[in-house]
Parts: structure tokens; sequence; C-alpha cells
């Protein structure tokens, strides 16, 4: 009887292949061009989000769009010489007139340029004076001062019965201003259409010939 052990054969040892060595050259390559490609991406990332951080900064703060102001500084009145009489108005002056001194104040890094300037006069809601400024700019940071010159519609005032009552009670005769500035300005990419508006009460002064009073409040609409 034959031992089965004697039929058993020891197993051939592996074989192991050498790796030449440009493969292995090959394949540190590739890890480096992948390093290398990896940080170029992180470091693209970084920079592309620190520049948009320091675009947003600038915009919202030195670019940052801001509202202009409008300021009445002076009106005065030509042409009224005097009132006589306390059963009715008898005005002696055959052109009367109003000039507004009115400033346009550009906070912004970037020029307002701003379209016809209007200014009206009210006497107890009925408008009895227009003006109409040219289109203009006002600088950077600076203030661009316009005076408007607005005739007075005389007759539409004489037409209220009251207008006589007032003077010869307190000599003055109260009225109303309103004044639009309309325009745009442009920081980069970013554009703003601001309307600023402005309604001042003012008293004038038949004897002194003057404007008293005056209370002005400002109004911006986008």
């Amino acid at each position: 009887m034959n031992n089965d052990s004697e039929h058993v054969r020891p197993l051939a040892p592996a074989t192991i292949l050498p790796v030449s060595d440009e493969s292995a050259s090959n394949t540190r390559n590739n890890t480096l061009r992948r390093r290398k490609r990896m940080k170029c991406l992180i470091c693209g990332t970084v920079t592309s989000l620190i520049l948009l951080t320091i675009v947003l900064t600038l915009v919202f703060t030195v670019f940052r769009v801001k509202d202009p102001t409008i300021k009445m500084n002076r009106v005065m009145v030509n042409g009224l010489d005097s009132v006589i009489g306390t059963d009715r108005v008898q005005l002696l002056g055959t052109n009367i007139s109003m000039i507004v001194d009115v400033s346009v104040k550009n906070p912004n890094m970037a020029s307002f340029k701003y379209s016809n300037t209007t200014t009206d006069i009210y006497y107890k809601g009925t408008v009895v004076g227009e003006a109409r400024g040219l289109p203009g700019k006002a600088k950077p940071r600076r203030t661009s001062r316009m005076n408007l010159t607005v005739d007075i519609m005389i007759d539409r005032m004489l037409a209220d019965p009251g207008l006589s009552r007032e003077v010869s009670t307190s000599g003055l005769v109260n009225v109303r201003s309103y004044t639009r500035v309309g325009g745009k300005v442009k920081i980069l990419f970013v554009k703003k259409h601001v309307t600023v508006t402005m309604n001042c009460t003012m008293a004038v002064n038949i004897t002194a010939q003057a404007i008293q009073d005056v209370d002005c409040k400002n109004k911006i609409g986008l």
C-alpha cells in the first residue's frame, strides 16, 4: 500500500516580478501632478473667495450708492413793492418773481447726473409759480448749486378772497414750494436711480419784501 504523503508535491514558490524603474518613476510623476493640480485648485478657489470678499466689502462700504440730498439755501422775492389797503390787495410791482437758491449734495464716489429740475410754488393748494432748471451733474463728493427763477402768477393769488385778509392781519403770505431732482448714480456695475424731492413752507413778508420762516423736508424715492 502506497503512502499518500509520497504523492504530495511541494508548491512552487510565488514568482515576484520586479518593478521597473521607469514604471515607478511614472507613478511618482502622476502622483506629483495630481498633488500640484489639487494645490492649484485650492489656491485658485481661496484667491477667488478673497477677491469676492474684497469686492463685496467695497461695494457695501466705500462704493455703496448713497442718496443725494437737496437743500434750500435761500429764497428771495423781486418786484413786490408794497401792499396798500385793508379791504383789498393792491400790488404795485408788475412782475413778481422768487429766486430759489437750491443745492444738490452728492456723497458718492461717482457723479450724480440729474435731469430737469422742477420747482413749483403753491398758495393754498393752487400752483402760482413754476420753474424748470437745466440738467446737470454733481461731481463726486461735491455740492452742485443752482438758482431757479420762479415767475409768480399774481392773478391766481388775487383770485383767492382770503389773500387780502391774510395780508391785512399779519402782513404775511404763507406759500409752499415743491422741488424735484431726479437722476442716477453709477458705481462700478451698480446703477441706482434716485429721485429727491423737497417740500418747503415759508412766509412772504410783504412789508420787508423778504422770505422768512422757511422749513424744508427732504424725501428720497427709488
